[in-house]
């Protein structure tokens, strides 16, 4: 009996530890950064149509290097019925990974040089490197309508 107790007890604890880790694990990698100077805050305007969003940008190197452009205007692509995107002159530093799930609202970059904003979830097998999510994409659909569009992005 007082074996299956410390047994059980055993279990409990490694599930305790593991749904802590987990959480710490994902807080670290879900970070914003937020610096007073106005080198990297969490939080950017993106203006479509004249509706504005909310984008938190990703705490790694492409955001940080997207930031420093701001503020920008660019006219955007539309590609798929699930995206629009927008090449660059100029390349970014990035770390591409193979995301699986596309999510509304996503900003991410395509090779080095390929701003894309998605509208619609899917499943995909292409490598993006993140730069930051729309907060509220429940209209951007909408918003982004069928055709090419101009978006602005600003501190």
């Amino acid at each position: 009996m007082k074996k299956k107790i410390m047994f059980l007890l055993l279990i409990f604890l490694i599930v305790i530890l593991v749904v802590l880790f987990c959480g710490v694990f994902n807080r670290k990698n879900n970070k914003l950064v937020n610096e007073v100077n106005g080198e990297m805050n969490d939080l950017i305007n993106v203006e479509i149509n004249d509706v504005l969003f909310k984008m938190e940008l990703e705490n790694n190197q492409t955001a940080r290097e997207f930031q420093k452009m701001l503020p920008l205007e660019i006219e955007m692509n539309e590609l798929n019925g699930n995206e629009k995107y927008y090449y660059f002159n100029d390349s970014f530093s990035n770390n591409p990974i193979n995301v699986l799930q596309i999510k509304a609202g996503d900003v991410m970059l395509f090779g080095d040089d390929c701003l894309v904003i998605f509208y619609e979830d899917f499943s995909t097998s292409y490598s993006y490197t993140r730069i930051g999510r729309i907060v509220d994409s429940s209209n951007l659909k909408d918003v982004l309508g069928e055709s090419d569009v101009v978006v602005s992005f600003e501190k």
